[in-house]
């Protein structure tokens, strides 16, 4: 496979299918020979943005931190692979002003979906208030309004999610199988 680097910058709310579907082109990838790396937000920040909250300045430097190794490793012929919500739409434009190759992906899910999926009953207890700054809940969301790639993870299935991800890359000429 033929493939330059770039980033895949999948936002959207918790249990959205970020990472599932991340995960499902990673592999299809590297079954291919693609270089591919994922940064996992929950995964980053127990890592390299440990200590930070979740006060928006605080995820604002979460995701520049993320933005800035996603840019490094695409400009290196590594396809990066981001899974993260990034709720604001200042800081995803941000990031993107700074990649050569930046393709933003929005897992779109109903809240109602995501409550009923949520195994660790997150969005109840935010709903409660017993979680404060939750993304969706107690603390904004801001939808791409022009996203390269979207899918409705309550409404499709995981495959179908990827299939649509993996035909847009080769649409846009990132990746030749």
């Amino acid at each position: 496979m033929e493939h330059k680097g770039f980033t895949l910058w999948f936002t959207g709310l918790s249990g959205a299918g970020k990472t599932t579907i991340g995960n499902m082109i990673m592999e299809r990838l590297q079954k291919h020979g693609a270089k591919v790396e994922i940064l996992d937000g929950d995964v980053v920040r127990t890592n390299l943005s440990v200590g930070l909250g979740f006060s928006k300045e605080d995820r604002d430097t979460n995701i520049r931190r993320i933005g800035f190794v996603s840019e490094l490793l695409a400009r290196n012929g590594v396809i990066c692979i981001v899974a993260a919500i990034s709720p604001y739409k200042a800081i995803r434009d941000e990031v993107r002003a700074n990649h050569k190759n930046f393709i933003e992906v929005f897992a779109s899910c109903e809240l109602d979906a995501l409550i009923e999926r949520d195994v660790k009953g997150l969005y109840k207890m935010a709903l409660e208030g017993r979680i404060e700054n939750f993304t969706g809940v107690s603390d904004p969301y801001e939808p791409p309004a022009d996203p390269e790639i979207m899918f409705r993870s309550d409404l499709e299935k995981p495959e179908e999610s990827a299939e649509k991800v993996w035909d847009r890359l080769v649409e846009l000429n990132l990746i030749s199988p």
